[in-house]
C-alpha cells in the first residue's frame, strides 16, 4: 500500500475517527513504538536490571557455598593440622628464655665466647623492643679472633637450649693484627596473655 502523505495535511485532532485509514494506522504504529519504548524504560529496564543483580548474587552465593563446602569436607584435617601447630608453638615457647633465666643468657655467651678461644671485648644488653605477641632482646657483642673460632662461636650459639638469634655482624681486622667481630644477638619471650595474629590461624579451626 503506497503512503500518501497529502493525507496528513489539515488533520482534524478533534475528530480522530474522521482521519483517513492511512493516518490512522501510522498514528497507532507510532503510538504503538511511543508505548514500548515508554513501558521498557518505565518496567521492564528496572526489571532487566534486578534480574542482572539476581544473577550475579546467584554467582556470589554459588562461589561462597563452593568455599564453605570445601572448608567443611576438609574440616577435620584443618583440626589435625591446628592440633600439630599447637604442640610446635608450645614446644618453641619452651626454648624462649623465661624472666628469671635472662641474666643467665649472658652467662651463656660469655662461656661459648670463651669456649670457642675468642677474646670478649664487650657483652652487654640493648634497649628491648616491644613487638605484636613478643618482646625483642638485643645482646651487642664484640669479640676477637681467627675465622675459625668466630665460626665456632656461631655453632655453639645455635646449640644453646634456649633461641638466640645472631645478627647484623661485621667483621675487621683490629690493631692487634687480629680479627674483630661486632654481632647483635637477639633472644625473644612471649608476652603474657598475648594472641598471635589471626592471619597466623589456621582458617576454619573454629570449633
Amino acid at each position: 500500500m503506497k503512503l500518501d502523505l497529502s493525507e496528513f495535511n489539515d488533520i482534524d485532532f478533534e475528530n480522530i475517527g474522521g482521519w483517513p485509514t492511512q493516518v490512522k494506522v501510522v498514528f497507532a504504529a507510532f503510538l504503538a513504538i511511543l508505548i514500548f519504548v515508554a513501558g521498557y524504560f518505565l518496567f521492564v529496564s528496572d526489571s532487566i536490571d534486578t534480574l542482572k543483580r539476581e544473577q550475579d548474587k546467584e554467582i556470589t552465593l554459588r562461589d561462597d557455598f563452593k568455599a564453605k563446602y570445601q572448608l567443611a569436607a576438609n574440616l577435620k584435617l584443618y583440626r589435625e593440622q591446628l592440633a600439630v601447630m599447637e604442640v610446635q608453638f608450645a614446644e618453641l615457647l619452651k626454648m624462649l628464655p623465661s624472666q628469671n633465666e635472662m641474666p643467665g643468657l649472658l652467662d651463656d655467651l660469655t662461656f661459648v665466647a670463651t669456649d670457642s678461644g675468642l677474646g670478649i671485648q664487650s657483652l652487654e644488653w640493648q634497649e628491648e623492643i616491644q613487638r605484636d605477641f613478643y618482646i625483642e632482646f638485643p645482646i651487642s657483642m664484640s669479640v676477637t679472633g681467627n675465622y675459625h673460632e668466630m665460626g665456632h662461636l656461631v655453632s655453639g650459639v645455635a646449640k644453646l637450649p634456649r633461641i638466640v638469634s645472631l645478627h647484623d655482624f661485621v667483621i675487621r681486622r683490629s690493631d692487634s693484627g687480629e680479627l674483630a667481630m661486632e654481632i647483635l644477638a637477639k633472644t625473644y619471650r612471649f608476652k603474657e596473655g598475648a594472641q598471635l595474629p589471626k592471619n597466623k590461624k589456621a582458617k576454619g579451626a573454629k570449633k
